[in-house]
């Protein structure tokens, strides 16, 4: 036992020391929030942060005439001229594109002109108002009035209500979604990562033929083990670091986002004061938007979250580790890995490419609960599931099965091991690994 814990320290002190480690643990939370701010920030303020485009309109059929609306990013300007000679003329005056709408025009005869290609964004928003100003003029021939239709179609918000012993909640279905997609993102991402680095590590050490020293003072099970183990202790303590950082900066943000409610909220009773409606309908609601989202987030169970995120993670990196060892001992140099990479790692790439399309949609379905208990799938699956509500029984019946498939794949991948770390010159084969399999100690 003491050699495996000497072998886990030097694993675990050589990789936390290096630069790289603590750079990546800061950096991480870091870009990670930045990145998503980033995105809600050009989500809510992209229209006014894009290019103005000028389109000038000829329109020849007059049925358009003043009822083009403009947008932050798309300004419609008429023009008498002709045709012919404002296509020649279009971008000199100043005009990114022009729209020409010919007499009698049916949908498949308006055209577009530039100079570049125009985006798609661009053309959809040109075609949605070209397509809503003709809908409505075709609804007023036929004696619909427009605003009765508009009232009919208005969109049903509905709240989602889940019913618990302690009564009901809002079910936050969308907060649910980000948190099992976020969580098997980062489980498959890191089986990845620090799998490969035990692989690494053991080829480094065979073909260095240091392992030949080490084999000398340790069992080739506890050489393993405690590889497994260091870099898996590695990963844990990068993950609950990004944990504290992620919480702190997230306290910050949120302290910052609450003064600026409360002073939303003082100009508000200020301006109801004053008696200034003008005022009050252009008081901005990204607030209300952010109360939301902290309402939401608020509403999550962080420590039950957090705990099963930790021991999927642990647990599942112990599994696909003692796997990735298993192979590096069996070859020579990275290259030889490739062909045993893919059916190590199918089981993960098959579950998180399903994840995103069937079991995020259908966290109850026998499918999801099968794939949630095979230990090669149940990493994913189950953190997939768990932010919607899984039954007691499926979550301890799935822990055990992940427990007992690491010691089964610990022992297979122990006896691949023991063999292939001595072995060297000759390229390993499924066959060739079978034997080793078989060879009594």
């Amino acid at each position: 036992m003491n050699k495996i814990l000497l072998i886990i320290q030097r694993e675990y002190l050589s990789r936390v020391k290096k630069k790289s480690f603590i750079v990546l643990t800061i950096l991480v939370p870091v870009l990670f929030i930045g990145m998503f701010a980033g995105i809600g920030y050009l989500a809510v303020k992209g229209d006014d942060l894009a290019d103005e485009k000028k389109i000038q309109v000829i329109d020849e059929s007059g049925t358009f005439a003043g009822k083009l609306r403009n947008t932050h990013s798309v300004t419609y300007v008429y023009s008498s001229e002709n045709f012919d000679s404002a296509r020649t003329r279009f971008i000199a005056n100043g005009y990114n594109f022009l729209l020409h709408i010919p007499p009698a025009s049916s949908p498949d005869e308006i055209e577009l002109f530039s100079e570049k290609k125009p985006s798609a964004s661009t053309i959809e928003s040109v075609e949605t108002n070209l397509s809503n100003i003709a809908e409505a003029r075709r609804l007023q021939l036929a004696g619909i009035d427009t605003s009765v239709l508009a009232a009919a179609q208005k969109k049903v918000s509905i709240k989602a209500k889940q019913i618990t012993e302690a009564g009901e909640k809002d079910a936050q279905t969308y907060t649910a979604y980000a948190i099992g997609f976020l969580s098997a993102f980062l489980i498959y991402v890191c089986l990845f990562i620090y799998g490969t680095q035990v692989m690494r590590g053991v080829i480094e050490e065979k073909v260095s033929r240091i392992v030949e020293v080490i084999i000398s003072s340790v069992k080739p099970f506890q050489l393993m083990l405690g590889k497994i183990i260091g870099v898996g202790m590695v990963g844990l303590t990068q993950f609950l670091l990004w944990i504290v950082i992620s919480v702190g900066l997230s306290t910050v943000g949120g302290t910052l986002m609450a003064g600026r409610a409360a002073q939303s909220a003082q100009v508000t009773q200020a301006q109801r004061a004053m008696g200034n409606s003008k005022e009050l309908k252009q008081v901005n609601t990204p607030d209300k938007s952010m109360e939301t989202i902290m309402q939401s987030i608020e509403s999550i169970p962080v420590v039950y979250t957090i705990s099963c995120f930790l021991f999927y993670f642990l647990f599942g990196y112990l599994l696909y580790s003692a796997i990735f060892a298993a192979v590096g001992s069996a070859v020579d140099n990275e290259t030889e890995t490739q062909q045993f990479m893919l059916p190590i790692t199918l089981p993960l790439i098959f579950t998180f490419a399903l994840a995103q399309s069937f079991i995020i949609n259908n966290p109850d379905s026998s499918l999801s609960v099968w794939l949630s208990m095979i230990p090669f799938t149940s990493p994913i699956a189950m953190m997939i599931r768990i932010p919607f509500g899984v039954p007691a029984w499926q979550l301890a019946l799935s822990m055990f099965l992940l427990v007992l498939g690491f010691v089964c794949t610990t022992w297979v991948a122990a006896r691949i091991y023991r063999v292939g770390i001595l072995m060297y010159g000759k390229k390993a084969s499924y066959k060739e690994l079978a034997k080793w399999f078989m060879y009594k100690e």
